[in-house]
C-alpha cells in the first residue's frame, strides 16, 4: 500500500498574499496588474471600503470576509508598488501602524491616564501634533488633516466636530430650518433638500462642499485670534 502523501503546509496567509501580488507584478505576470501605478488604482480602495460598509450594514459575514480581503489587497498592491520604487514595503507599513498605535495609546501601553473617550481623543490629537511638529507634515491648524476627497456630508461632519472640540465654535455654525429634528425627520429633510436641488439642476454634493469650504475658511481666520 502506497504511503499517504503529506499535504504541503501553506505559508502564513499574509506572506502568501504578498508573494502572489509580487508574482502578478513580475515578469510573466498579469498584463493588467503590471500596467497599474498608485494613481491608476487610487479610487479602487474607496470602492472596496463602500462594499465593506454594505456588507457590515447587511450583517453578512460571508460578504464581510470577502470585502475585508479585497480591501487588504489594495494595501498589499500599494505596498508592492512602493517596494518596486524602493520607498517602503508591507513590513514597514505594518510596523509603522503598530508603533503608532502603541505610541498614541500611552494610557494602555504606558503610564498615562485617560478615563473617557474625550480624554483619549485629546491625548491622541496632542501626540499627533507633537509627532508632526517641525516636519513637512506639520499641521499648524487644528482643522488640518480632514481628507479633501471625503464625501461632502462626511467632510462637513468632521469639520463641525473639530471646530467644536477645539472651541473654535461655541454655537451652531449654521442655523437649521427648524429648532428640533428627530433622526427620521432629519433624514427626510436631507433627502428633501437633495431632491429640491436636483429639481433645479443643482448638485447637492457640490453645494455642501462649497459651503463647508466657506465655513472652514472663516474658522481658520478665527483660529489665530483664539490662540493669542
Amino acid at each position: 500500500m502506497a504511503a499517504k502523501r503529506k499535504s504541503k503546509k501553506r505559508k502564513p496567509a499574509i506572506d502568501e498574499l504578498i508573494e502572489v501580488m509580487a508574482r502578478l507584478r513580475g515578469p510573466g505576470g498579469c498584463p493588467w496588474d503590471r500596467e497599474q501605478d498608485h494613481k491608476s488604482i487610487r479610487f479602487h480602495a474607496v470602492e472596496e471600503v463602500y462594499e465593506l460598509i454594505d456588507a457590515i450594514e447587511s450583517e453578512d459575514d460571508h460578504e464581510m470576509l470577502e470585502e475585508c480581503g479585497d480591501l487588504l489587497l489594495q494595501v498589499v498592491f500599494h505596498c508592492q508598488l512602493a517596494k518596486e520604487r524602493k520607498a517602503f514595503d508591507f513590513e514597514k507599513a505594518a510596523r509603522t501602524i503598530t508603533d503608532k498605535l502603541i505610541r498614541r495609546h500611552p494610557h494602555v501601553f504606558g503610564d498615562s491616564d485617560a478615563d473617557n473617550v474625550d480624554d483619549v481623543w485629546a491625548q491622541w490629537e496632542k501626540i499627533k501634533r507633537e509627532e508632526k511638529q517641525g516636519t513637512k507634515h506639520e499641521r499648524p491648524s487644528v482643522l488640518d488633516g480632514i481628507p479633501r476627497h471625503l464625501p461632502s456630508l462626511q467632510r462637513a461632519e468632521k469639520l463641525v466636530k473639530k471646530a467644536h472640540k477645539n472651541k473654535l465654535a461655541d454655537k451652531p455654525l449654521a442655523k437649521p430650518a427648524k429648532q428640533r429634528y428627530t433622526k427620521a425627520s432629519l433624514g427626510r429633510e436631507l433627502f428633501a433638500l437633495a431632491e429640491y436641488a436636483q429639481a433645479r439642476g443643482w448638485q447637492p454634493e457640490a453645494l455642501l462642499r462649497a459651503e463647508t469650504k466657506r465655513q472652514e475658511k472663516a474658522l481658520r481666520k478665527k483660529e489665530p485670534r483664539l490662540a493669542k
